[in-house]
């Protein structure tokens, strides 16, 4: 697998390199021959493959998740954010989790179909369904693809209960369905924010809206009726967790009504992207911030245990929690949303499409 970041310019991207996938065999790298020859570099751009799921719910068993299935319409997430823990799931199909995976994106146009069956069959049973938990559901290919907007009809039609997360404003465009959703208590959406540091947004997740354009959306939403929760994820140790009360602050004033946080994670190929990045960009904080994340993980830089992987522990860890119980407290932030309903589910009879044939 070639090296993109030697043969292409990397703007807009927040992986600095491409090393191959950990189950991929073999690696290329590029060498100076001697005849090097100075000429404009083409721009990386984005591709777009399709691909049929034979199923879409995706269900787990993680004592430390509020839900327990999740649906993913993309696979890659062209936002870019260096630090995304989906990274990895890449690799699984054979490429990179550094810039593949924001440039080599899969769609499942098919999606909404097949979320029609599932949720029609006669052993399926209801709960809250989470979209946005491995790639975000709002990223720019999902403007022309409208896959999220027709899974939503699907779950409005039925009455299911969904939780959405997403950084993306292209979630405006579905306000007529969450709106008519939330009047029946069958939708909350959280909205990511890392940073209300602009220059340090683009750096990181490059093409995400800005931290500005995220409160604009969580305003439209709550204006709307629709519940939000405002997210200080993922915060990085002495780079953005400095911003923890700041952001929920701002995102009270917005209308959001919970608010959560999540400490930075770096399983597998992120940690190596994360610390390119912060060799990068933040040279003179890169061994505090790595020493911290050690810190809070029994001098690892990642610990994937139940309960801890997503805040950490010890003293660093606590103070971090500390401040974030205490900022909801003042402000009058909720941790947690009412239940959805899930009493108002119907299963949806065959395909309307065939229907509508008769």
């Amino acid at each position: 697998m070639d090296d993109e970041s030697t043969r292409f310019q990397l703007r807009g991207r927040g992986s600095e390199s491409n090393h191959a996938g950990r189950f991929e065999q073999h690696t290329r790298v590029a060498v100076n021959d001697g005849w090097a020859r100075e000429e404009t570099l083409p721009v990386l751009r984005t591709l777009t493959s399709e691909e049929t799921p034979r199923s879409l719910i995706s269900y787990n068993r993680s004592p430390d998740l509020p839900f327990d299935r999740s649906i993913n319409p993309y696979r890659g997430c062209e936002h870019g954010c260096v630090y995304c823990f989906a990274r990895p799931s890449h690799a699984y199909l054979g490429l990179s989790s550094g810039l593949d995976f924001e440039t080599r994106l899969v769609a499942r146009p098919e999606a909404p179909e097949v979320l029609r069956r599932e949720v029609a069959a006669k052993k399926y049973k209801v709960a809250p369904i989470a979209i946005g938990t491995n790639t975000d559901p709002y990223q720019p290919i999902e403007k022309n693809y409208k896959i999220v907007r027709r899974c939503l009809q699907v779950l409005s039609e039925v009455g299911h209960p969904v939780a959405i997360v997403t950084k993306g404003s292209l979630i405006e465009r579905d306000i007529d369905i969450l709106r008519d959703m939330a009047t029946r208590g069958l939708v909350r959406v959280g909205i990511s924010v890392t940073t209300l540091d602009a220059r340090l947004s683009r750096l990181m997740e490059p093409r995400a809206p800005a931290p500005n354009r995220r409160m604009q959306v969580i305003r439209r939403l709550s204006e709307a009726g629709i519940p939000v929760r405002v997210m200080a994820s993922p915060m990085i140790p002495a780079l953005s967790d400095p911003e923890l009360e700041a952001i929920l602050a701002t995102g009270y004033d917005a209308g959001a009504r919970t608010a959560s946080w999540i400490m930075l994670r770096l399983p597998r190929e992120v940690s190596p992207l994360v610390q390119e990045w912060l060799a990068q960009h933040y040279p003179d904080r890169a061994g505090r911030i790595m020493a911290r994340l050690r810190e809070m993980h029994g001098g690892k830089e990642y610990d994937a245990r139940w309960h801890t992987r997503m805040c950490g522990e010890g003293p660093y860890a606590e103070m971090v929690a500390q401040r974030f119980e205490v900022a909801v407290k003042r402000l009058g932030l909720s941790k947690s949303a009412p239940a959805m309903r899930c009493d108002l589910f119907r299963k949806a009879v065959g395909d309307q499409r065939q229907l509508a044939l008769f």
